[in-house]
């Protein structure tokens, strides 16, 4: 299901053209809300809540980037979500992947930021950044394996959730626009139950085939949006 027929099925089923809607601010200043506008946001929270609910495997890609000499930081990528593994490559070209643990672990395990090595674990330390733990000793060529926030079906129009498993997207959208409405209480049910059904089938698509390997643990997801 591509933007344009998700979004006319959201109307479909609907019944509602969403006509536009014009909010005044504190300012006095007016500002409308189109049909289109609030179509849209429907998708795009729908969308926030399935990436942020399920890891799928298909949504994952590589990035490198420079961890220096007795910096302890590393920034994240701005469509990252969560962590699949993280790897620094030394100046043999050797792979050493590092741990994930929590931020405090790191702070327990390596108290002291002056003293320096090959790190071997790594947390996420707030929303943008990653704290490794020992401080390193030289330079290393970081390599992180995430899952991304991809582009919205809105402005990309064809995407692999929209492709792949579109019932999860449309009925997570409906909810939205049911909420929206203050809807009755039985449809939004049913939109519930659908929802929940198609959520579970992604899950086993893309969680069930995903297995925990030595370098990878549950992570908190950070909220995009």
């Amino acid at each position: 299901m591509n933007y344009t027929q998700l979004f006319e099925t959201i109307k479909s089923f609907c019944e509602n053209d969403f006509p536009d809607t014009e909010f005044t601010d504190s300012l006095g200043g007016a500002t409308t809300n189109t049909s289109t506008e609030q179509i849209n946001k429907f998708i795009d929270l729908a969308e926030q809540k399935i990436y942020n609910s399920v890891q799928i495997l298909s949504l994952r890609k590589t990035v490198t980037g420079s961890l220096t000499q007795n910096n302890r930081y590393l920034q994240t990528p701005t469509d990252w979500l969560s962590n699949f593994s993280l790897a620094l490559i030394d100046s043999s070209g050797i792979y050493h992947y590092l741990m994930n643990k929590d931020v405090n672990f790191i702070r327990e395990a390596f108290p002291d930021p002056t003293a320096t090595a090959r790190p071997t674990h790594y947390a996420l330390f707030d929303k943008d950044t990653f704290i490794v733990g020992p401080t390193p000793d030289t330079g290393y060529t970081a390599e992180l394996y995430y899952f991304y926030y991809p582009e919205s079906i809105v402005t990309a129009t064809n995407t692999w959730l929209g492709d792949n498993y579109d019932s999860a997207l449309l009925y997570g959208a409906l909810l939205e626009a049911q909420v929206y409405m203050k809807g009755e209480q039985d449809v939004f049910k049913n939109y519930m139950d659908r929802y929940n059904e198609a959520l579970s089938g992604l899950k086993t698509l893309s969680e069930g085939k995903n297995r925990q390997d030595t370098y990878r643990t549950k992570q908190n997801r950070v909220g995009v949006g």
